[in-house]
């Protein structure tokens, strides 16, 4: 396994994040716990959860199942990263969900009460809250470290505004802020390129892309789907956008076919090649999907392949950051 910094801190992570968002509802308990034993014998320190996971509101399901793992001991908890979110409905009284200083203190006791744990290594804002100043969720913050309760704070799904916004608050109050940003990010999803990567080089958080694959779209499906296999992202809205991009997947398939690499893993490699990136987030439900993400680390993105790559899918706009991405 490969390692790197978490942002600007001295915080070392795995470049592969194992995602536990399948951990309930399409993975049970058992062979939850048997995936993330193998991610520790692969060398995978980076757990990503949160306290919606699960998807029954206030139950915190995918929390319960990685506190019950950790419960068994063996070292667990001492070799993992473990980052879990805040934001999202936990009850249906209003202050039972957002930003609010009043709920990231309990909604972190709660994660730390399901998690079976003392500490939150990363704690992350699920989505930015337009309704609460950063005073406030600073203070917050900075209860819960000062407590001992969290070490590091990123975000999710925010714009590049945002992050400046939070740690310019955040530098007026000489705390450290933001490490990471967990965004959407993959071949047909780049408009992070524009200015959320930038913000997050500048004022030095690592990126960590979630939805690597695009639902499974990138990840073989109609290789699959000819083979006779169930294809994740040939169901459900993914299959609205196999057929808007078969073409194009068709093209990519053929293309990772004479590279000799299977598609997930140029997907996966090619978000490891870009610039800022810590950790794509991998969700697989089975052992042997874990496995088999590994082989994204023997990817060599050259400049031929990752230029046929920008081909197929382009970046918005010219390429690159804003504004010359859309002006001159």
């Amino acid at each position: 396994m490969e390692y790197t910094n978490l942002g600007r801190t001295g915080l070392s992570v795995s470049r592969l994040c194992l995602g536990t968002m399948n951990f309930g509802p399409q993975t049970a308990e058992p062979d939850s716990f048997a995936i993330m034993d193998r991610a520790l014998e692969h060398g995978i320190n980076f757990f990503d959860t949160a306290n919606v996971y699960g998807w029954q509101t206030g139950e915190g399901i995918t929390e319960q199942i990685i506190g019950r793992w950790f419960a068994q001991g063996g070292g667990r908890r001492d070799k993992v990263v473990l980052a879990t979110k805040v934001y999202g409905k936990m009850g249906d009284w209003p202050n039972e969900q957002g930003l609010s200083a009043r709920h990231i203190i309990r909604a972190c006791e709660d994660s730390l009460r399901r998690l079976q744990t003392d500490v939150i290594d990363l704690y992350q804002m699920h989505h930015v809250s337009r309704s609460t100043p950063w005073e406030e969720i600073w203070q917050a913050m900075e209860t819960l470290v000062a407590q001992g309760k969290v070490i590091y704070v990123g975000s999710s799904n925010f714009a590049g505004w945002h992050i400046a916004q939070a740690q310019a608050a955040a530098g007026r109050r000489n705390f450290l802020g933001l490490v990471a940003e967990q965004s959407i990010y993959n071949l047909l999803t780049r408009h992070v390129e524009l200015e959320v990567i930038p913000a997050a080089q500048h004022y030095g958080l690592g990126v960590i892309p979630w939805s690597p694959l695009h639902g499974g779209l990138l990840s073989g499906v109609l290789r699959k789907m000819a083979e006779g296999g169930a294809a994740r992202g040939a169901s459900g809205r993914s299959a609205d956008a196999l057929a808007e991009h078969r073409t194009t997947i068709e093209a990519y398939e053929k293309l990772c076919a004479d590279l000799g690499h299977d598609p997930a893993d140029v997907a996966l490699g090619w978000l490891l090649s870009r610039p800022g990136v810590t950790a794509p987030i991998i969700g697989p439900r089975t052992v042997d999907q874990l496995d088999r993400s590994l082989g994204a680390l023997t990817v060599d993105i050259d400049e031929a392949t990752e230029k046929r790559l920008d081909e197929l899918f382009p970046p918005v706009g010219n390429g690159g950051p804003g504004p010359e991405a859309w002006a001159w």
